[in-house]
């Protein structure tokens, strides 16, 4: 094995040290009693970050930065959209109770 090689496979063990990283702070994160709209907004801060990751390293989009964009905020903007069509239905069952 070369060192371009041992180079490559590098990369993947710093980035699986990550994951499992930012993994374990999800739990504990989860585990501490926060408030719900601080661990709502953490968690979902984690996990663009480990979407981020996987996109980037194990996808091989990190050079490509418009596809890496595109694949990372696509995903958010659709979530976005979604809240606020449920978001009155929601509220309106809330206040039918």
């Amino acid at each position: 094995m070369n060192e371009t090689e041992r180079g490559g496979y590098r990369i993947y063990w710093v980035t699986w040290f990550w994951l499992l990283i930012i993994t374990i702070v999800e739990v504990a994160i989860v585990l501490v009693q926060l408030p719900r709209a601080f661990l709502a907004a953490s968690l979902a801060t984690l996990a663009l970050m480990k979407a981020a990751l996987i996109v980037a390293y194990f996808m091989h989009l990190r050079y490509e930065r418009i596809n890496f964009v595109y694949t990372v905020v696509t995903p958010l903007f659709l979530a976005v959209i979604l809240f606020f069509a449920l978001v009155p239905d929601a509220l309106n069952t809330l206040r039918l109770r």
